[in-house]
């Protein structure tokens, strides 16, 4: 049964100390940036959507979020989709901000040309990634949460919780 999978990995996942340890590191990152970025595609835009409208609901942080139809269609049409966020980017990134890098393969090129943007900036990337070991976007980050799994259900749930655990923890510390 796949319930069975999905438990069998969630408990593995997050009982390994690394884990654990590099949510309350991605706590101190967000505390450190001024506003905090989230991008994706498909599941994981939308992840970065919702985590958006969370992180500024919830925590009272700052956010964006490349999120928004025809923004992506503008980006993608006249830069390539390749390079739409990383020219977006371009104007939205400020010096403080965390960009949080969310792809299911960790392959996605316009995920990874972004991330490698805010780096050549001297700004702060958050990495979340599965599939292949050592993909590309898992080599960029400051943090690289990266799940063993190639299956996108469990890399995107796994992904979305992670991030709320990170959300939930700032809300902890707040109280």
């Amino acid at each position: 049964m796949q319930l069975d999978f999905y438990s069998k990995h969630f408990t593995e996942f997050f009982a390994d100390a690394k884990i654990q340890e590099q949510i309350q590191q991605s706590v101190e990152l967000v505390h450190k940036n001024k506003r905090v970025i989230f991008i994706g595609n498909g599941g994981s835009n939308s992840i970065a959507s919702h985590m958006m409208e969370d992180f500024a609901k919830v925590a009272k942080i700052p956010t964006l979020s490349f999120s928004d139809g025809a923004l992506i269609t503008c980006f993608a049409n006249d830069y390539g989709f390749e390079n739409a966020i990383a020219e977006w980017l371009k104007i939205q990134y400020l010096p403080g901000d965390l960009l949080v890098a969310i792809s299911s393969s960790g392959e996605s090129k316009n995920i990874v040309n972004a991330a490698n943007q805010v780096k050549s900036l001297g700004g702060s990337v958050l990495t979340l990634s599965g599939f292949k070991e050592g993909n590309a976007l898992s080599k960029i980050g400051d943090i690289n949460f990266y799940l063993n799994v190639s299956n996108y259900g469990i890399a995107e749930c796994y992904h979305q919780v992670i991030i709320h655990a990170v959300l939930d923890e700032i809300v902890a510390m707040k109280k």
